[in-house]
């Protein structure tokens, strides 16, 4: 496990400032969207979708596929990720945001919503094909409970595997999501039961559980009140110790929803780990 070092305090607590001012920072939930260059279906059903975002020169930087969180509820909708896309776009890396069936939708919750990440997968090559974009680098990122759903595709031997399996703030201990009830027992609700109800349903789906054999990075912030960091901690030092390669970074100030906000410098530090692969 690699732990990277944060910048100067002085310099973190001046940015944290800028953020949190109310009158020239509105939260990101409450800012429109961004329009994305394109919507792609991948199947039949109506969430069966993703928004494209591409650089303004194509072909040469990374393609992500991000998953978005909402704890697999259906509430919530790639929309708020908008702008964290369209930013890393602009950075040179081309995103396919995909939306997919979740808790409340037809098909949604577990099998479902995880047989629509490998659908998902499997249209990059004809996107890659179709915008002059790069296979060759691809990765797979997710935000919150769109951590989970990330690295357990990653575990899955896909025929163009990534090369990066990244994980925001995400929830990526189910065994643990249920011991701390998050969100109203939302684990129990998209595992279809709790761990002793349905063991076969964690062992495909926990990444704690399952091997993940591509690089791994995972970023979580000390004071995220929506998914504990504690989560993030315990699933680098565990994988680690199995061989599996995890860089993680923890911030001391980032919020839930900080590593996909393009106005701080968390975003930035996602953005690089991208741009590198």
């Amino acid at each position: 496990m690699v732990l990277d070092v944060q910048r100067p305090r002085w310099h973190r607590l001046h940015a944290r400032l800028r953020y949190l001012d109310p009158v020239q920072s509105p939260s990101l939930l409450d800012l429109p969207p961004i329009a994305a260059d394109a919507r792609l279906s991948y199947g039949d059903a109506p969430q069966q979708f993703g928004d494209l975002f591409l650089p303004k020169q194509s072909g040469r930087g990374a393609l992500v596929m991000n998953v978005h969180g909402g704890y697999w509820k259906n509430k919530y909708d790639l929309t708020h990720a908008s702008r964290f896309c369209r930013a890393l776009a602009d950075s040179g890396i081309a995103v396919w945001c995909i939306e997919y069936r979740r808790v409340g939708d037809p098909g949604g919750a577990w099998p479902g919503t995880f047989e629509d990440m490998l659908s998902a997968w499997k249209t990059l090559p004809r996107i890659a094909k179709q915008h002059s974009l790069n296979l060759a680098r691809t990765a797979i990122c997710g935000h919150s409970a769109g951590g989970q759903l990330a690295l357990a595709l990653a575990s899955r031997h896909l025929e163009h595997p990534a090369k990066l399996a990244v994980s925001l703030a995400g929830v990526v201990d189910l065994q643990k999501a249920y011991d701390l009830h998050l969100s109203n027992d939302a684990v129990v609700k998209f595992m279809g039961g709790a761990p002793a109800q349905v063991p076969e349903h964690y062992a495909e789906a926990d990444p704690m559980r399952v091997h993940i054999p591509v690089p791994q990075a995972l970023f979580h912030g000390i004071p995220d009140d929506a998914v504990p960091v504690a989560l993030s901690r315990d699933y680098a030092k565990t994988k680690t110790a199995q061989h599996e390669h995890v860089t993680y970074t923890e911030s001391p100030t980032a919020g839930h929803f900080d590593w996909i906000d393009p106005r701080t410098p968390e975003f930035g530090q996602v953005r690089d780990a991208l741009s590198k692969i």
